[in-house]
């Protein structure tokens, strides 16, 4: 194919010259061929340690071992008994820091593409299987999901399989919560996403969309007035932060949350767009972890010069190696062991660039990280039209106020068991970034399949 590139295990991809102009995928895929030769890599071990190293345990070798003998759709069956959304995890999860990470050929070579196997996998079935999903038959039971979420689908989707009536309550006009907000097209294109969920519904699962729960329906309501026996709250981490530095008030300046969710769910790129995005000239984005990557690549695909702004060193980058090492190949500056001090404005108050300071890193605390350290008289400007600030995120306060008897962390989590998802108020579970904070898709539906298992013993013991 033309404009392509190679990249680990001669996966195709668009050239960085291409893909940085649209918000097409970058990745291309497996070949049949490709994922076979893959496959055939796996030692099929006898402790299958890659196994622990999955937060919802697929039975990875059994999978892999259908790809090698070409049987796609056994594959597909074995991954669908633990996880509800393949073709989004085989993109965005970070195999290499789980279950590639405990891959035996990684030892002394290359780990077997885990992930990128998962992908071929379900893409194939998705664009070849014509059959449904079937409903299990009632349990004569109910369940409430709150967010539509990683975490929320998961859970949704296992209790379904048991048979329960289950309803996803959403807030926004659209399913998929961070996945459809918050992820780029060109990372995970949102059909696929719309796809994953539509096997939801075929497995009965109901979802409410523009049903804010704390304004539109309270959890009480949930339980008195409309019978859910059982109710998870996946509602996420949506709330951004910000440096409180002068200047962060200014036209120019976004959340990378607002930013992210202009360009991914009102398709801000587009120039028909009925909620347009500024597309400045220079734009610097705050942080340094996927959201600053995924912000910093939508501006640059909207025509900007984009610096990333990070006050540690590459070594310290939060990001997946692989979009640290995309955002470079399509352009993106970076600017490291730098701190902002100050946005600065024009007299009708617009950004027009930011106050910075050098950093040095401090010896490593008890924790192994070191510390940055501000470097006095280093201060520098940087001139720019934009500013993305990427910095973190934190729970929406709105349950938390409406749920009386809900108890939360001082930071805004809910405080949930570990291992249920069981919270302070009897038959309401809650997991993914609603209780940890932000992280990754893979964890939430860890937390979401738990809490799920949690309920329907939960609801068979009363039922006793």
């Amino acid at each position: 194919m033309p404009n392509m590139s190679l990249i680990k295990n001669e996966m195709p991809a668009q050239a960085p010259e291409i893909r940085n102009k649209n918000f097409l995928e970058v990745t291309l895929g497996y070949t049949k061929e490709q994922a076979i030769d893959e496959a055939k890599r796996c030692l099929n071990c006898k402790n299958k340690p890659c196994i622990s190293g999955c937060p919802v345990q697929i039975d990875i070798p059994a999978f892999i071992k259908e790809v090698a003998e070409g049987n796609f759709e056994a594959a597909y069956d074995v991954i669908t008994r633990s996880s509800s959304l393949p073709a989004v995890c085989g993109r965005v999860c970070p195999q290499e820091s789980q279950c590639e990470q405990k891959c035996v050929r990684g030892i002394k070579g290359e780990a077997v593409a885990i992930g990128r196997l998962e992908r071929f996998v379900a893409d194939y079935h998705n664009a070849n299987s014509t059959v449904k999903a079937v409903k299990p038959a009632s349990n004569g039971h109910k369940a409430a999901v709150i967010g539509s979420g990683p975490s929320g689908l998961a859970c949704a989707g296992d209790l379904a399989k048991k048979g329960y009536e289950v309803t996803v309550f959403e807030a926004l006009h659209l399913a998929g919560g961070v996945l459809v907000y918050g992820i780029p097209e060109f990372r995970l294109p949102k059909a696929i996403v719309q796809k994953e969920i539509n096997t939801l519904k075929e497995l009965g699962v109901k979802i409410a969309t523009n049903v804010i729960v704390g304004k539109t329906l309270t959890i009480e309501e949930l339980k008195n007035e409309y019978g859910f026996e059982a109710i998870f709250i996946g509602s996420g981490a949506g709330l951004p932060r910000f440096m409180n530095i002068p200047g962060e008030n200014l036209k120019g300046v976004y959340s990378a949350n607002e930013f992210l969710t202009r360009v991914n769910l009102m398709k801000a790129y587009n120039s028909d767009s009925t909620t347009p995005i500024q597309k400045g000239k220079k734009v610097t984005v705050v942080g340094g972890g996927n959201v600053a990557m995924d912000a910093a690549r939508c501006a640059k695909r909207l025509g900007a010069d984009v610096t990333i702004v990070y006050r540690r060193t590459e070594k310290e980058l939060p990001a997946r190696l692989e979009e640290i090492e995309h955002a470079k190949e399509e352009g993106i500056n970076f600017l490291f062991l730098t701190n902002p001090l100050e946005i600065k404005g024009d007299e009708n108050g617009w950004v027009t660039g930011i106050r910075c300071q050098e950093m040095v890193l401090s010896q490593p605390d008890e924790s192994g990280r070191a510390k940055p350290i501000p470097l006095e008289g280093s201060d520098f400007d940087v001139e720019t039209e934009c500013v993305i600030m990427s910095i973190g995120t934190s729970p929406n306060p709105l349950i938390k106020s409406t749920t009386k008897g809900l108890e939360t962390q001082r930071w805004g989590g809910i405080i949930a068991d570990e291992t249920t998802g069981s919270t302070s108020l009897p038959g309401v579970y809650a997991g993914g970034d609603a209780v940890t904070g932000a992280a990754t898709v893979i964890l939430a539906m860890g937390a979401g399949k738990a809490a799920a298992a949690a309920m329907d013993s939960y609801i068979k013991s009363k039922g006793e």
